[in-house]
């Protein structure tokens, strides 16, 4: 399984308000989600989103309330892959639960920029900036939780083990 697109990059404490702005969480509809994504931080995410893009994001990435909305805007809007150097554990949680892939990477996050095109492995772990050449590690994702990424998220993991 492997994800390849353009970053979009944010920094550190990205928070669930920011992701998805309270305002909007009287919907479960991910594509009313999706069209709000980031609105309060990047006003253009919207616009520039491409599906396939990778969003890159500094420390404590989707803090703050442990809405499963943020991560549900975020897979919705295209996004394909977040990097991170660290994220909120229930952020963490919630995007695995839904299917959307999340690495954790100092290095990647502090060396990849705006606009590069970045192609993720994800059962190597290995992130490679196209645009650079780098090569960055992260932990590969162990095959139970590869298993819920690529059955799109928990509850489809568990139905389609039926």
């Amino acid at each position: 399984m492997n994800a390849k697109g353009t970053v979009l990059k944010y920094g550190d404490n990205i928070d669930t308000d920011v992701i998805i702005p309270a305002r909007y969480l009287n919907t479960q509809n991910p594509a009313e989600l999706a069209a709000h994504c980031m609105e309060d931080i990047d006003k253009s995410f919207v616009t520039r989103v491409q599906p396939g893009d990778i969003m890159v994001g500094g420390e404590n990435f989707g803090c703050g309330s442990s809405r499963e909305h943020a991560p549900v805007a975020i897979k919705a809007a295209g996004v394909s892959c977040v990097i991170a150097k660290s994220f909120a554990r229930i952020f963490y949680r919630n995007a695995i639960n839904i299917g959307l892939p999340i690495l954790e990477c100092p290095d990647a996050s502090e060396a990849i920029q705006e606009g590069d095109v970045v192609s993720v492995n994800f059962d190597t772990g290995v992130i490679t900036d196209e645009t650079t050449g780098r090569q960055f590690e992260a932990a590969p994702f162990p095959p139970f939780i590869q298993k819920i990424i690529k059955a799109g998220g928990l509850m489809k993991s568990i139905q389609e083990g039926r």
